[in-house]
């Protein structure tokens, strides 16, 4: 069954953002989509989701010209998934920076004092998640329903305004 928008839980999707952490950022670079895997600091208190960034990469000029991304959460081997529209903006917002900044930021910087750093907030729009029961039970379930000629139910899944 398709989901409708504003069906589900938006605290659903948010709580399942914060448990996977990682995202793939997809922006338009003219007429192309690029993605790029990012450490996402999710705050749902703020309405918003950030990652830090550096200034001498493309994605700061690809959403200075469009600011429309796309967020993809995924959990693979947990079967959980959420993807996120919404806008994006580009600060140097210091204290913000020294907030975020921790164990994954160091793998690029040396500290939060770089210059180069910049916040990338991504306030989103709308959510679609899928949250099905994880690998193994999946895979029981489709086998089933392709025994029995019937759909499996692997989970929940909405689209939801956020």
């Amino acid at each position: 069954m398709a989901a409708t928008m504003n069906e589900g839980n938006a605290q659903h999707a948010w709580d399942l953002m914060k448990k996977i952490t990682f995202a793939m950022l997809a922006t338009r670079d003219g007429e192309k989509i690029r993605s790029r895997p990012m450490a996402a600091y999710v705050r749902p208190e703020e309405g918003a989701i950030y990652f830090l960034t550096d200034v001498r990469r493309h994605k700061d000029e690809e959403i200075a010209q469009d600011h429309h991304v796309n967020l993809g959460f995924a959990n693979a081997s947990a079967q959980k998934y959420v993807s996120v529209t919404g806008y994006a903006a580009i600060s140097n917002d210091r204290a913000k920076i020294k907030e975020l900044f921790g164990t994954e930021a160091k793998a690029w910087w040396d500290s939060a004092d770089d210059p180069n750093i910049r916040v990338l907030k991504v306030t989103p729009e709308e959510a679609e998640y899928w949250d099905s029961p994880g690998s193994l039970i999946s895979y029981a379930k489709m086998m089933v329903a392709a025994a029995t000629g019937n759909r499996p139910d692997l989970g929940e899944n909405a689209k939801v305004a956020i």
